[in-house]
């Protein structure tokens, strides 16, 4: 099986070793994206605005790979304080259509550049 990368402009360029996404047969993996703005490199302030930012910015890759929102099978919010939980539940519910993909919301103690969230997702590419 090839994998190839995805990049767009849309999103965050990579801040370390990994892609925005690799595409692997029919699965689109797109690696955590945090609040941060792809245009001018500023983290959003606050969980709700860094949330929004980072389901933009998960939204973008899937495009760029051919995907939506809708193909989203898994995805994993990591959260650094656990009473961001109902609000972010509520960001997250108007980005993802149901059926609601499978998901996992570990809470850290700490992000990297002090993110409060970052946004995780599998998806299949639609036929």
């Amino acid at each position: 099986m090839t994998r190839r990368a995805i990049s767009t402009d849309a999103a965050p360029k990579a801040i370390g070793p990994y892609s925005q996404a690799i595409v692997a047969g029919d699965l689109v993996f797109v690696s955590g994206q945090a609040g941060i703005d792809p245009a001018t490199g500023a983290v959003a302030l606050g969980i709700e605005a860094q949330a929004e930012q980072a389901l933009r910015n998960v939204a973008a890759i899937l495009e760029a790979a051919g995907c939506s929102m809708a193909d989203v099978v898994k995805t994993t919010l990591w959260l650094t304080d656990a009473a961001h939980f109902t609000l972010v539940n509520a960001i997250y519910a108007r980005h993802l259509p149901e059926p609601a993909p499978a998901r996992s919301t570990p809470i850290l103690a700490a992000l990297p550049r002090g993110f409060l969230i970052s946004v995780d997702a599998i998806a299949v590419k639609p036929q």
